[in-house]
C-alpha cells in the first residue's frame, strides 16, 4: 500500500468516526477507503446468535462509509462487514468505545447515563509543577487478589475503590494504604480491552499484565462485575476514578499504542489492510515491539486515531496522565501533536513513557520518541535508566551491582542521575550526554513491573548478605530516588520489600511475570507488618519530599546554580541545595549517601543542622540536631540535613 498517497487522498478530519448516539438516531462512520462494500450489523447482545438488522453503508467523503439508523438503538451492539474484493470480514468498529464480552461487538451507549453523582465536578489533583508528582505503579488485580488484602471485590475495578479494608494484622490495605503512603498518582497497568484473558471464563483465573491490546477505546471486561453488558465496566471504572480523586489521588493509564495483540486478524488490518502498521518492502510486518508488529504512528489516520483515542480517555474518564509503552516506536511529531491536544483538556496532564523500543523501528532514529530525542518532546518525561542502573546495577545482568549494593566507582554516574540527567557542570559522567531538558523529563525509578523487583535483585546480587543488610540497601536506594531531582516512581509493594518467587526450575525469582498466577504477582499484605520499618521509611521520604521544593526543582539552570556536589571519600555522594528565595520552609539541605560497609566521617558546611533522614527514620520532623563541620554517617545509609 502507498500510505502516503492514502494520507494525501483520503485523510478524514471529522470527529464523528465510530458511532454517535442520540435518542432520535445514531450515525455510524468507518474509514476504509479501499473497501468495495460495507454493511452495518445490529445485534441484540454482545455475543450469540442475535442479529436484528443490517444496513448498507454508503461511501462518503475521504474514504469513509456512513449510515444513520433513525430510531433509538441505545444498548444494542454492532459490527461492520467489510468487503475488500476477494476478502470479506466481519469486524468490530476500530473506534468502538464500549463493547460486549471479549470485545467482539461494539455497543451503542449513552455515556452520560454512566456518570456517577457529581461527575461534572470531579477532578484529580492539580499539579503546580510536574515534579510534584509521586507515581505508584500498580496492576489492578494485584491489589486485591491475595486473601490478606481483606478486599471483597477481588480482581475488579471495585476492589481498588474499596475503603476501610485491612490485613489480618489490622493494617490498612488497598486504597487506604496508597493514600496513607502519600503518593499523588496511581499508575495503572493497561486497562484497555486486551486479548489474553477470556472474559467469558473468569473461573480460569488467568492473569496478564495487559500489554496485548485489542480494542483501544474499550475497557477490559474481566475487571468488571459483568463483562457481557458494556455499560457496566464503564460505570465501575468511572466510580473508581472518582473514588481515587476524592482521596486526592490522580489516575495515570498505561497505554500500548505501539503494537496490537493480533496482526492479520487485528481490527486495524481487517478494516484497512496494510495501512496501520509499518511493513517491510517484502510485505512482512516490521516488529520493533517484539510482539509481532509495530504500528505506524506517522501515518496520518493512525496519528489521528491515537489523538482521538487519548482525548476520549481524558475527557470521558477524567484521566490525569498517560504512560506510553515502548514510546520509542512512535514518531516525535505524533507525540507532540498528542500533547498539544491533551493539554487543551488538562493543562497539567502527566505524559511519560519508555524512551526505547524492543528492536530498531522501521523509521529514521532522529524521528523517533527515544530518550536521546527527549529535548524535542518537552511535554514528555522518560524512564531514567541511568538512575535505575546506577543505583542497583544493570537491569539485564541479574548479578550486576550498582552503587548501593557494592559496585565501586559509581559516583559520577549517580551524580548524573541525581540532577535528573540534565546538564550540570559537576555531573558530567563522560558516558552519556545530558538528555533531559528539564528535571521534569526524568522519571526516577529503581523497579517497575518489568524485570526483577528491587528486593529480588538484591537477593541475587548479594546472596551472602543478611536480610538486615539488604534492607539497608533498599532504604538507601529509596532515599536516592526521593531526594533526586525529577519525578519519583515506585512499583507497588516496593515499600514492603515485594518479591516474586520463581516458578521455573533453577530460578529463584520471576522477572517477567506478565502471565504468572496471582500467587506470584499479588501483593501479600502481611508484608506490611513484617517490614513495617521499611514502609514507614518510604512514607517518611515521601512526606519530606512533598514538603520541600528544593527536591522538586524543574529548570536545569536552577539545579546547576543551587545544587553543589561535595568532595567525599569513595563510594559516597553528597551535595548541598541552596533554597534561598524558594517557597520552602528550609533555606538549605545537605544530603549524603554512604554505600560503604563502614561508618564514615565527612565534612559538611559548618553550623547547626537538623537531621530529617538517617539510617532508620525519615520524615518532616527533626530527628536530632548536629553542630560543627563534621558528621558521622552509618554504613549503607543516607542522611538528610536541613537548616
Amino acid at each position: 500500500m502507498d500510505w502516503k498517497k492514502m494520507d494525501s487522498k483520503y485523510y478524514y478530519e471529522g470527529n464523528d468516526l465510530g458511532c454517535v448516539y442520540t435518542k432520535e438516531g445514531t450515525t455510524f462512520r468507518v474509514w476504509s477507503p479501499e473497501a468495495k462494500k460495507v454493511t452495518l450489523n445490529l445485534y441484540e447482545q454482545g455475543n450469540g446468535d442475535c442479529l436484528v438488522e443490517t444496513f448498507p453503508m454508503q461511501l462518503d467523503k475521504a474514504g469513509t462509509w456512513y449510515t444513520e439508523v433513525k430510531k433509538d438503538i441505545k444498548g444494542m451492539y454492532y459490527t461492520y462487514t467489510i468487503n475488500h474484493g476477494a476478502d470479506t470480514r466481519e469486524v468490530i468498529d476500530v473506534y468502538a468505545k464500549a463493547a460486549g464480552v471479549n470485545g467482539k461487538r461494539a455497543m451503542v451507549l449513552d455515556f452520560s447515563e454512566t456518570n456517577p453523582i457529581d461527575w461534572d465536578i470531579d477532578q484529580g489533583p492539580v499539579l503546580k509543577r510536574k515534579t510534584d508528582a509521586i507515581l505508584y505503579e500498580l496492576h489492578l488485580r494485584d491489589v486485591s487478589a491475595d486473601a490478606t488484602a481483606g478486599i471483597k471485590n477481588k480482581y475488579l475495578f471495585g476492589g481498588l475503590a474499596e475503603q476501610g479494608t485491612h490485613s489480618p494484622d489490622g493494617l490498612a490495605t488497598g486504597l487506604d494504604h496508597i493514600k496513607e503512603m502519600g503518593v499523588t498518582h496511581v499508575h495503572l497497568l493497561p486497562l484497555h480491552d486486551f486479548g489474553s484473558v477470556d472474559e467469558e471464563h473468569p473461573e480460569r483465573n488467568k492473569f496478564n499484565w495487559g500489554y496485548d491490546p485489542v480494542n483501544y477505546n474499550v475497557l477490559e471486561g474481566s475487571y468488571s462485575t459483568d463483562p457481557y453488558h458494556g455499560e457496566v465496566r464503564v460505570k465501575e471504572f468511572k466510580q473508581l476514578v472518582k473514588k481515587l480523586h476524592e482521596n486526592g489521588i490522580g489516575v495515570v493509564m498505561d497505554v500500548v499504542y505501539n503494537h496490537t495483540y493480533y496482526t492479520k486478524d487485528s481490527v486495524f488490518e481487517k478494516t484497512v489492510p496494510g495501512y496501520y502498521y509499518r511493513i517491510h518492502a517484502d510485505g512482512t510486518f516490521a516488529d520493533a515491539s517484539a510482539c509481532g508488529n509495530e504500528t505506524a504512528s506517522e501515518h496520518k489516520m493512525m496519528r489521528k486515531y491515537m489523538i482521538d483515542s487519548l482525548c476520549f480517555w481524558a475527557k470521558e474518564y477524567h484521566i490525569d496522565g498517560f504512560r506510553f509503552d515502548l514510546m520509542g516506536i512512535h514518531d516525535i511529531d505524533t507525540m507532540n501533536a498528542i500533547a498539544k491536544e491533551l493539554k487543551k483538556i488538562k493543562p497539567d496532564i502527566i505524559l511519560y513513557g519508555e524512551g526505547w523500543a524492543a528492536a530498531a523501528p522501521l523509521l529514521a532514529p532522529k524521528s523517533l520518541a527515544m530518550k536521546v530525542n527527549a529535548a524535542k518532546m518537552p511535554d514528555y518525561s522518560m524512564f531514567n535508566d541511568n538512575i535505575r542502573d546506577a543505583v542497583k546495577g544493570h537491569v539485564f545482568e541479574v548479578e550486576a551491582k550498582g552503587f548501593v549494593n557494592g559496585k565501586e566507582d559509581m559516583e559520577e554516574e549517580l551524580k548524573f542521575a541525581i540532577v535528573g540527567s540534565t546538564h550540570h557542570k559537576q555531573a558530567l559522567n563522560g558516558k552519556e550526554k545530558a538528555w533531559a531538558k528539564t528535571a521534569a523529563q526524568s522519571i526516577n525509578y529503581i523497579s517497575a513491573h518489568d524485570d526483577l523487583t528491587l528486593w529480588d535483585k538484591f537477593a541475587l546480587t548479594n546472596p551472602e548478605d543478611s536480610v538486615e543488610i539488604r534492607k539497608k540497601m533498599n532504604c538507601l536506594a529509596a532515599a536516592i530516588i526521593f531526594t533526586s531531582q525529577g519525578i519519583p516512581f515506585i512499583q507497588a509493594g516496593e515499600e514492603m520489600l515485594r518479591t516474586k518467587p520463581g516458578t521455573e526450575p533453577g530460578k529463584k525469582f520471576t522477572s517477567n511475570s506478565y502471565n504468572s498466577p496471582d500467587a506470584i504477582n499479588s501483593i501479600k499484605w502481611n508484608w506490611k507488618k513484617e517490614y513495617a520499618d521499611v514502609v514507614d521509611y518510604y512514607k517518611g521520604l515521601i512526606a519530606f519530599r512533598k514538603e520541600h521544593i528544593m527536591l522538586r526543582m524543574m529548570e536545569s539552570e536552577e539545579i546547576e546554580t543551587r545544587l553543589h556536589f561535595m568532595e567525599l571519600p569513595p563510594n559516597m555522594v553528597g551535595y548541598t541545595i541552596d533554597g534561598e528565595n524558594l517557597e520552602d520552609t528550609l533555606k538549605e539541605l545537605c544530603i549524603v549517601y554512604n554505600a560503604n560497609r563502614s561508618q564514615q566521617q565527612v565534612e559538611i558546611p559548618e553550623g547547626t543542622w537538623n537531621v530529617y533522614v538517617n539510617e532508620k527514620n525519615a520524615g518532616t520532623k527533626p530527628l536530632a540536631e548536629k553542630s560543627g563541620k563534621t558528621i558521622t554517617i552509618e554504613p549503607l545509609s543516607a542522611i538528610v540535613l536541613g537548616r
